[in-house]
């Protein structure tokens, strides 16, 4: 049975972000104020904590911590809790984070699939529905299955809408950041231009971000392996290929929002071969999971999609093992010279051909380790993503999440 979210849209000029509602014009997302804010993060690691200990975290007056807390009590993102450490006198009372009182709506879409989950205040998945998509649906389509997806798990849960604070929105697509619209994406044309932000804000009235799917795997991955590492760089080989960049603990995009488009860097070997953007010996060219499908096809292998070649990998097909191996040594060709630029302490390989472990990330640190300088490499880590993950669902939870903690 579909469930209809809609809700009221504040709409505003044409090519303009909608306004949001908000409780009053000096509270934010999560209808409390800055200062709440700055006391509700001293909670998102999960550990109660007292109005001393607080105050002395954020640098204020104790009785304004106590202004603050009583704000984040009666919005229902905190509760009281008493200490059962503490001994003698009058009870000493914590502060808790309650993290499912808001949640916000992840999504990951991606050439062959659409994922849909629940994310709370923690940035925890609490629930997700998946739906195997087809390149050729239409957006309109595979959202509004999103959305009765969403409608379901909410229901499920016995949530209204109401508790639904954002919505973060991955996409297989290069994203321009101004407009937050897929521009000339390769592998999903039909989004090309597509405005999500409009179409999930004429049903629901709560910020709407969108972004490029790595980059939301580069912050999923930190959140769940690395949450201390600044400098991290996301590298995913799938359809396509691109990275996703940590620096300095934020998000980097770049100028127009395309940072991390490693999959059209030229590499130094079959400069002749032709690429979907136009250009020629691009690494996606020659070290995508399509690339590696026409070569092992062209060796006599009969295979159709990258789960035959993983399928070959683990039976020990020679073949198979070089063609991959080869595309690690591409990838990491072009990593040795972003790791020499950026100088990150982690480098994640994640995609489909990841989970097959050491065969591409052999190839890619024979490479850097090999090309960059010592001191870039000193210390350095290339890992593979945590299988099953679901590191782009999460990524677009913590994008959403930090948006409303965020944004006054």
């Amino acid at each position: 049975m579909t469930i209809e979210l809609k809700v009221a849209v504040s709409r505003t000029k044409e090519g303009t972000m909608p306004r949001h509602t908000r409780t009053s014009p000096n509270k934010g997302f999560l209808g409390v104020s800055a200062g709440a804010l700055a006391v509700l993060e001293t909670l998102l690691d999960g550990r109660p904590r007292t109005r001393v200990r607080i105050a002395d975290m954020i640098g204020v007056a104790r009785s304004t911590v106590a202004l603050r807390v009583d704000e984040l009590v009666s919005a229902g993102l905190a509760r009281f809790e008493e200490d059962p450490v503490y001994s003698g006198g009058r009870p000493s009372m914590r502060i808790q984070l309650v993290p499912d009182s808001r949640i916000v709506l992840a999504v990951d879409i991606g050439a062959n699939h659409a994922v849909t989950g629940l994310v709370d205040l923690n940035s925890r998945l609490i629930v997700q529905r998946r739906r195997e998509v087809d390149v050729a649906t239409r957006p309109e389509e595979i959202l509004s299955w999103v959305m009765d997806a969403a409608a379901s798990l909410l229901a499920g849960k016995a949530w209204d809408v109401s508790r639904l604070a954002a919505v973060g929105v991955g996409l297989a697509a290069p994203i321009e950041h101004a407009t937050l619209r897929p521009i000339n994406p390769p592998i999903m044309p039909l989004w090309d231009g597509f405005d999500a932000v409009s179409w999930f804000q004429g049903r629901l009235d709560v910020p709407v971000l969108v972004e490029k799917d790595v980059n939301l795997m580069a912050l999923g991955e930190r959140r769940l392996k690395w949450p201390k590492t600044q400098n991290l760089l996301f590298a995913k080989l799938s359809t396509g290929i691109g990275a996703g960049l940590i620096l300095d603990g934020k998000l980097y995009r770049g100028e127009q929002g395309t940072a991390g488009d490693i999959g059209h860097v030229r590499l130094s070997r079959d400069m002749d071969t032709p690429c979907h953007c136009g250009n020629h010996g691009c690494l996606e060219a020659l070290a995508s999971v399509p690339s590696l499908i026409a070569k092992l096809q062209g060796e006599g292998q009969g295979l159709e999609s990258g789960s035959d070649i993983i399928e070959l990998l683990k039976a020990g097909n020679i073949d198979a093992v070089q063609a991959v191996r080869q595309a690690g040594r591409d990838l990491g060709e072009v990593l040795a010279s972003t790791v020499s630029l950026i100088n990150p302490s982690v480098i994640v390989i994640g995609g489909s051909l990841a989970s097959v472990g050491e065969h591409l990330i052999t190839g890619v640190r024979e490479i850097v380790f090999a090309r960059a300088m010592p001191l870039s490499t000193k210390g350095l880590s290339i890992v593979q993503a945590a299988p099953g993950s679901n590191a782009a669902l999460i990524g677009a939870g913590v994008l959403a999440v930090n948006h409303v903690l965020h944004a006054t």
